[in-house]
């Protein structure tokens, strides 16, 4: 590891400007889960570590008329025993459960889960010069693939390490993202790009742009939501393929619907044709089948990974059956 100076700032716009726009310069230290293997290994090696732990008010869990506001710094042991979140926004409970290990969870926050770069081997192998550290090859293209996107890669593969972020996007949550211009607040979806758009990990936020607070707007009536993953190991592992499903009900029927997978894309796939599909229906064997099917048309499976097309259908399928 190389020597770093630590930095504790205590407002986020004094952690903005110690950050600086290099981010070879800078880096922010949440939970520290993501970025102390990066820098035992170098993949970064930065001057200066930005630790968000010293700013006050960043691991609150508050709700209010609107929903839910949650700080980057919630811890995910947190996060999926509070009684509203796992009442009223229960696939975000069941995601934040699903993260590793208790140790993993006990010390890992939402922000880093959100944020955390590509789990790709590659990527995390120092010797391999790939896309997303400026080189002009996606190893995981040729090599091997197996844990590898199948939805919206090119011309990187990687796919994307999240659990959390499919939940929250499937309840609609927006992010209020604090810098040195001001901050923002944008749909949690519009934080992710796929690599045809940017080769920036997966991330729109610029350098030196901090997520400040996550809102979750209030669920609609008659919604039941859950979040499915398969994992290699059954003690704890990343995700194969995932689901978050959140469904509004009325007379019956599906009234609002969002399906976001993760482990399959670059990015929390969001399956927009196949929500679209879901409303008016009732929730049935056939209707599942037939979601499950649209949600992997067009799948594109690399040498090693076809698998995940059979997976994925399966675990749409049964995602959506247990909330009948």
């Amino acid at each position: 590891m190389k020597q770093f100076a630590l930095y504790n700032p205590t407002t986020l716009a004094e952690a903005a400007e110690l950050l600086g726009s290099d981010p070879a310069q800078a880096q922010l230290l949440a939970g520290g889960m993501d970025l102390l293997g990066r820098l035992k290994k170098r993949i970064d090696t930065p001057d200066r570590v930005v630790n968000l732990k010293s700013v006050p008010g960043l691991a609150e869990i508050r709700e209010n008329a609107q929903g839910l506001s949650l700080g980057p710094l919630v811890k995910l042991t947190d996060l999926a025993a509070h009684p509203v979140v796992a009442t009223k926004y229960r696939a975000v409970a069941e995601a934040a459960e699903s993260v590793g290990s208790v140790q993993i969870r006990n010390a890992g926050t939402l922000g880093g889960n959100l944020c955390q770069r590509p789990r790709c081997w590659y990527f995390r192998h120092q010797d391999y010069i790939c896309l997303q550290k400026k080189g002009t090859t996606c190893f995981g293209e040729a090599g091997e693939s197996r844990y590898h996107a199948i939805l919206g890669g090119g011309p990187c593969y990687f796919a994307h390490p999240s659990d959390v972020a499919p939940a929250l996007i499937a309840f609609d949550a927006t992010v209020r993202v604090v810098g040195a211009n001001g901050e923002r607040t944008i749909p949690l979806e519009s934080m992710y790009c796929l690599p045809s758009s940017g080769l920036t990990m997966g991330l729109t936020l610029e350098q030196g742009e901090i997520l400040a607070e996550i809102r979750v707007p209030a669920p609609r009536p008659g919604t039941r939501s859950t979040y499915v993953k398969f994992k290699e190991k059954p003690s704890f592992d990343f995700s194969l393929a995932g689901v978050a499903a959140v469904l509004a009900m009325e007379a019956g029927k599906i009234a609002h619907a969002r399906l976001t997978l993760s482990g399959v894309a670059p990015l929390p796939w969001r399956a927009a044709e196949a929500e679209k599909q879901l409303i008016g229906a009732k929730l049935e064997e056939s209707v599942a089948r037939q979601i499950a099917e649209a949600v992997v048309k067009d799948a594109m499976p690399l040498a090693d990974n076809n698998y995940k097309v059979a997976l994925t259908k399966t675990l749409v399928r049964r995602t959506l059956l247990s909330l009948a």
